[in-house]
Formats: structure tokens, C-alpha cells, sequence
């Protein structure tokens, strides 16, 4: 490679009139050889979100409509959601995540609707409480059927139909018990690990083939209308929209410098 003198005597004068012709010069003989590279921006063009509800899930949903994306809502009871499917445009269809077979209708029907999602965002879950020789066994296997296995369902059907594409995102929804287990609450933490042990399996197998996976730990508490921000603590719940921002930030990074986890948390919680 020529050094910078070589190319103009004038490189290392800022004020000079002759600083902008060098510097393009500069980039054509980069370019010439092979020290340029394009980064190549991902385009996905159909998003599907489990586990949708009226927090998390529909902030995400209006952040992808504005990027351009079809979205389309999963859930228990797809019936709750027709105000924000009338209000946004989206697409509602019943699914429970924990079940293989209605998973895989799910997916069909997504095919058949032409809205194969090349983005899918895990965020059902289940929890129960209680001291640890209380708990009943069923509500155990529940939290991790529903929080974990249903995760693992709705992604091998994802990656199915993005690998013979080479390109899609899975992104799964985790929290502070994904990486600490809280007394009493030894269903979530189990299921919350398992979450994101499949997310870590995930992106090392997929990643070399194109498949964007990533991890959000969201440590702390989300605003809602039904979980008020105190008035004396600004800014201490964590913003659903704040969140989505963050999901779409991960989907918009070029594939040099993929993140596999992030963890979110107000600025006041401590960690």
C-alpha cells in the first residue's frame, strides 16, 4: 500500500485547499485494493412476535410497521388484540407456543399468507411463585413449557425456512432471572436459563449460516398502564418503545459486528 505522503504531500494539513482531492484519491486507491468493504445492510421484510401482547409485543409490532416490515401477532387468544390489529394494520392468529402442532399451523398459515416471517421475536412466558416445597409440579412443567420448549418450537420452524435463504433474525425476550435465579421464583429461573441457553446454542451453529440470534435480558420493570412510573422516579421503568428501539437497533447491524445479547435496564436499577 502507498503511504499517505506519497499519495499527496499536503496529508497532514488539515487547512490546506488540497486535503479534499487527496482524501478522495485516498478512497479510490483503498477501494482499487480491497481495503474498502461495503457493509452490506440486511433488508428483512416480515416480522412475527409471540406471546403478543398489549406492552413489550406491540411496541414492537409499531417499530417494525415503521420500518417497513409486515407484521404479524401470535397468541393464546389472538381475539384480544383486534383494537391494535384495526389500529396498526397487523395480522392476529391464535397459537400456544407450548404446543408442536399448533406451531406448525401457525407457520403454514404465515406461508400461505405470504408473510413467512424472516424476523421472529420470542417473548412468551409463564411464571409461578412460591417457596421451593410448595410449588406444584404442573405449574413447574407449565413455566418451562411455555417459557423455554415453546421458544425452541417456534424457532426450529423459523430456521427451517430461513436457512435455505441463508438469512433471518431470532430474537428471544429474557429477563433478569434469565442470568439470576431469585428466591422463590425457581420455575422462571429455570425456564429463563433455558431461554437463553437455547439462544447461545442458536447463535453459534446459525450465525456462520446467516441467522442473526440474539438475547435481551430486560432487568428491570416495564411502564404500563397498569405499572405506573412513581412521579419522584423519572425514568426508572424501563420505556416499552425504549426496548423496541434497542430490538431494531440489533436487527439493523451489519453482519461484522453482530451483538448475541444485550441487556437492558434503567439508568436508577441496580445490577
Amino acid at each position: 500500500m502507498l503511504g499517505f505522503a506519497a499519495l499527496s504531500p499536503a496529508y497532514n494539513n488539515a487547512t490546506n485547499p488540497r486535503l479534499l482531492p487527496f482524501l478522495l484519491r485516498l478512497l479510490c486507491h483503498l477501494a482499487q485494493h480491497g481495503l474498502c468493504h461495503k457493509i452490506a445492510a440486511v433488508t428483512y421484510t416480515s416480522a412475527l412476535i409471540v406471546g403478543a401482547g398489549s406492552g413489550l409485543s406491540a411496541s414492537l409490532a409499531r417499530a417494525f410497521t415503521k420500518a417497513g416490515m409486515k407484521v404479524a401477532l401470535a397468541a393464546r387468544s389472538a381475539a384480544k388484540l383486534d383494537e391494535f390489529v384495526k389500529a396498526t394494520g397487523c395480522k392476529a392468529f391464535n397459537c400456544d407456543a407450548a404446543k408442536r402442532d399448533e406451531v406448525e399451523k401457525l407457520f403454514a398459515d404465515l406461508d400461505a399468507a405470504q408473510m413467512t416471517p424472516d424476523v421472529v421475536v420470542y417473548n412468551a412466558s409463564y411464571r409461578t411463585r412460591g417457596p421451593f416445597i410448595e410449588l406444584d409440579p404442573a405449574e413447574v412443567a407449565k413455566a418451562i413449557e411455555i417459557t423455554a420448549f415453546g421458544g425452541f418450537l417456534v424457532a426450529q420452524a423459523a430456521v427451517k425456512r430461513m436457512l435455505p435463504r441463508a438469512q433471518g433474525a431470532i430474537l428471544f425476550t429474557g429477563a433478569s432471572a434469565s442470568v439470576k435465579g431469585y428466591a422463590q421464583s425457581a420455575p422462571f429461573a429455570m425456564a429463563k436459563f433455558a431461554l437463553r441457553g437455547l439462544a447461545q446454542s442458536m447463535a453459534r451453529e446459525l450465525s456462520p449460516q446467516g441467522i442473526h440470534v440474539a438475547h435481551f435480558v430486560i432487568d428491570g420493570g416495564i411502564k404500563s398502564a397498569r405499572r405506573a412510573e412513581p412521579a419522584a422516579s423519572p425514568d426508572s421503568l424501563l420505556d416499552p418503545d425504549a426496548i423496541a428501539a434497542s430490538y431494531l437497533a440489533v436487527l439493523n447491524q451489519p453482519r461484522s459486528a453482530w451483538t448475541h445479547e444485550v441487556e437492558l435496564r434503567p439508568w436508577v436499577e441496580k445490577f
